[in-house]
């Protein structure tokens, strides 16, 4: 009996289980219109706590210590932990149980070839597509390199080799610990195979690694129910310090970004999902509007991986033989988002300084970036590490990071939410070419959010 019904009335058979679902989704669409409201509300806020407070006074004072660097700063980063948190269980109980369902050796190669090609396919089309948007728009024109930046020190960066013999673990707790995503990936898909060849003792173990695998999901479920509260401190402590003043002077470049990452969206993205795996994009985009929401929000695709999964799987219809393998490989090493504002930043800083780039130069740099992406961590900024080393490469100087650092943290937000839509997209198309991918899951137009567990 449900509030809904009169005394002493039952549900026909079907009713209640319509009733609860009607019900269900009336819950999910509350918790999309409440991130929805934390994001829009955040950005409010900031922009209020920004301008409103006059510069130098005590009011700005008392809400840069304890609004901005006191309740924004703590709540934000308490939010960011609780999604940390789960990035290493999730991907090592998932990716052993997604190892077990695959069951054979074969399969499991077989995937993952086709999920490294597509995401180095995307990768070298993203960094392309915003060398010739660059190249077209010439961001750099007019700029005056008078040493009115922060100059930025880059951190190296180990060599090409060094970093192919650290994706193997010598200590796999080390690399759970240090969040270590590339060797977590490759222990989990050691004992997933070892589990699979051992028998009676592996199936009882394997079983283990089901029921903690309910048990992340649901724990994933609880923390979403502070996805708007998150939201909201997050935003509003970005847009509190940064305003709309970052605007001026590097319009240019922003848009150049901006239209580049939401060409390679539309164009590259869309089109795998709509001819490579037969998909509807309408259905797609609107099921993948939460995880949208939190990128944008925490600018990191590893904060931003649990939300993902459970959108492909749960809401796609994945199976988690295969999203448990390409959401957090793609999450480690497809960065589409960061490769295509090398590309744009690299014309925009040969521009400032009146360098001509060849042919040559921009074959380098679509070589140095989309291979610079498999090793940048997905985290907040992480790109401007590999973006010295991109820019070294056709000889530009590293302190010249500092003319974007003001407006990197704004477009950071929005190429992380294109940078987890790869994800996506690449794991619908390998799935669908897999044959595990449900369409009735996927074509349900009633399951538009995320429900763990």
């Amino acid at each position: 009996m449900t509030d809904s019904l009169r005394p002493g009335q039952q549900d026909a058979p079907g009713q209640a289980s319509e009733h609860h679902q009607h019900s269900h989704q009336h819950q999910k669409d509350t918790l999309t219109f409440r991130i929805f409201l934390g994001l829009a509300l955040g950005f409010g806020v900031g922009l209020l706590m920004y301008y409103v407070p006059a510069q130098g006074s005590v009011t700005a004072a008392w809400v840069q210590e304890y609004l901005i660097d006191g309740v924004f700063l703590v709540f934000g980063k308490i939010f960011i932990n609780l999604l940390k948190l789960m990035i290493v269980p999730l991907v090592l109980v998932s990716l052993i149980c997604g190892v077990i369902a695959s069951e054979e050796s074969k399969s499991l190669g077989r995937l993952g070839t086709k999920t490294f090609f597509l995401y180095l396919i995307t990768t070298g089309v993203a960094i392309s597509l915003a060398l010739l948007v660059a190249q077209v728009v010439n961001p750099g024109a007019g700029i005056s390199l008078d040493g009115g930046y922060e100059p930025y020190v880059a951190q190296e960066r180990p060599p090409f080799v060094q970093v192919l013999i650290n994706i193997f673990p010598d200590n796999p707790i080390e690399a759970m610990a240090e969040g270590n995503m590339l060797q977590v990936i490759v222990f989990a898909i050691l004992v997933g195979i070892a589990l699979n060849h051992t028998g009676a003792n592996g199936k009882r173990i394997g079983a283990i690694f089901e029921d903690l695998n309910v048990v992340v999901m649901k724990l994933v479920q609880l923390i979403m129910q502070l996805a708007p509260y998150g939201v909201f401190f997050l935003v509003g402590k970005v847009f509190a310090e940064q305003g709309l003043d970052l605007l001026k002077g590097l319009g240019a470049y922003m848009a150049c970004v901006l239209v580049a990452l939401f060409l390679h969206f539309t164009g590259t993205y869309l089109t795998i999902l709509t001819f490579l795996a037969r998909l509807n994009p309408v259905i797609f985009l609107r099921k993948m509007r939460p995880a949208h929401m939190f990128a944008f929000s925490t600018a990191s695709s590893a904060a931003t991986m649990p939300i993902t999964m459970g959108i492909v799987e749960k809401k796609l219809g994945v199976k988690n033989s295969v999203a448990s393998f390409t959401i957090p490989l793609g999450t480690t090493i497809n960065m589409d988002g960061t490769a295509i504002m090398q590309g744009v930043a690299t014309v925009f800083i040969a521009g400032a300084y009146g360098v001509e780039l060849g042919l040559a130069e921009f074959l380098s740099v679509i070589a140095t970036a989309t291979l610079a992406s498999i090793g940048t961590a997905a985290v907040p900024s992480a790109g401007m590490i590999t973006l010295a080393m991109v820019l070294g490469q056709v000889g530009l100087p590293a302190e010249a990071i500092g003319l974007i650092l003001g407006v990197d943290r704004v477009l950071d937000m929005v190429r992380t939410a294109v940078n987890i839509t790869g994800d996506a997209v690449v794991t619908c198309t390998v799935a669908r070419s897999e044959g595990a991918l449900d369409q009735s899951i996927y074509d349900d137009p009633d399951v538009v959010e995320v429900q763990p567990g």
